[in-house]
């Protein structure tokens, strides 16, 4: 074993495998859900490397469910974001809450995927046997704090500069063999049922269907919605493939400005799904078509064919992984097409992706529909 300072602070011991005996590990992931996708591949392999262990996730509250649910998580511990960006007496309350129910639960072993300067302080104070953060952490640590970690993950593992590759670098840092490398995750059942009911409602064909989302965690990542009807129209048009909007009620506005533009009929199931059931359908769906999204990586892990939009994010990085895909980014740098709107060094407050044209979105879903035609899990 050897020492070595991470940061200001007292050094932290550096550990160094095989890591044997562990029984419960705990993944903090308070992020999105697209990032909870990219760590299911993670966790999978954890399960593997560690079948006698308990997977616990700490995650934001609505997407508990599913982690549990698909078999990601054996038990998840909720952090509410929307308290973690109150006062700070508010703050103060939900950390401690959290921190009370890590600490009942004891763990060997940490997984620090978030890397922010809360979770650093929360594998801290669990203080497992086992500590694997990444070095260097992906904000320079203030005056004072420590980052806690006594496992060093490379901040891209395999070589490789995919963010899936951030999640799987854990991995390589304990030593344990990557057996899965992308996410796959398969509906439940009952929710595939509810699906058919829906498909048979709106007398839809299994994979015969196209699912677009037209919503974005942030508005610099939104295309434009005259411009998703217009693609809607024209390949509704080409291809005779009916289409189905999803999204969640904070997405409304822009679903409801598509169906005003569209010529052709469009089902509307935007606010009305949860996430299971979204997996459920993504999964029965020839082609999606969106935004960098959440969605966008649930349609990859479910199996379904992608063409994703994105801007200023590079899709090197953050593009759709183990299915046919296409991603559209507009040439770099950017030509500004969102006055004061923008925030040009920001991904998330960037309006590149306004500069993205119908006909080449369109383009390049015929092309991957033409594609991927022959390949029985997605021909109509």
């Amino acid at each position: 074993m050897s020492t070595s300072q991470f940061s200001s602070g007292a050094p932290t011991r550096i550990l160094q495998g095989p890591f044997e005996d562990v029984r419960s590990i705990l993944i903090l992931q308070t992020k999105y859900i697209g990032d909870l996708v990219l760590a299911s591949a993670l966790a999978k392999n954890l399960q593997i490397a560690y079948p006698n262990a308990r997977i616990v996730f700490l995650c934001e509250a609505r997407c508990a469910n599913f982690l549990t649910a698909h078999g990601i998580a054996a038990e998840t511990v909720v952090f509410k974001r929307s308290s973690a960006r109150g006062t700070i007496l508010q703050r103060g309350v939900e950390l401690y809450q959290v921190l009370r129910k890590l600490r009942r639960l004891a763990f060997d072993m940490t997984i620090d995927l978030t890397d922010s300067r809360t979770t650093h302080f929360v594998a801290m104070v669990v203080n497992a046997r086992i500590r694997v953060g990444y070095f260097p952490t992906e904000r320079p640590l203030r005056r004072l704090e420590r980052q806690s970690a006594n496992v060093r993950a490379k901040p891209f593992g395999y070589g490789e500069r995919h963010f899936l590759y951030r999640n799987l670098s854990p991995l390589e840092a304990l030593g344990v063999d990557l057996r899965v490398r992308f996410p796959s995750i398969q509906p439940l059942p009952q929710e595939t049922a509810r699906v058919q009911a829906l498909l048979d409602k709106f007398r839809l064909r299994r994979n015969a269907f196209l699912v677009v989302h037209a919503g974005a965690s942030f508005p610099g990542r939104r295309w434009l919605p005259e411009r998703f009807a217009a693609v809607i129209d024209t390949i509704s048009t080409e291809t005779g493939l009916p289409v189905v909007l999803v999204g969640g009620p904070d997405e409304a506005e822009a679903n409801e400005k598509i169906m005003t533009l569209v010529r052709t009929p469009v089902v509307n199931l935007v606010g009305a799904l949860s996430l299971e059931t979204l997996l459920a359908l993504l999964k029965e769906a020839r082609l999606f078509l969106g935004n960098e999204s959440g969605p966008m990586h649930m349609a990859a892990a479910a199996g379904t064919p992608v063409v994703g939009l994105f801007g200023l994010t590079n899709p090197i990085v953050w593009g759709p992984v183990g299915v046919p895909s296409i991603s559209l980014r507009p040439s770099m740098p950017c030509e500004c097409v969102g006055g004061d709107l923008c925030h040009r060094t920001n991904p998330s407050k960037a309006c590149c992706v306004w500069r993205l044209d119908v006909d080449t979105v369109a383009d390049a879903v015929l092309q991957l529909l033409a594609r991927t035609e022959g390949d029985p899990d997605t021909a109509v």
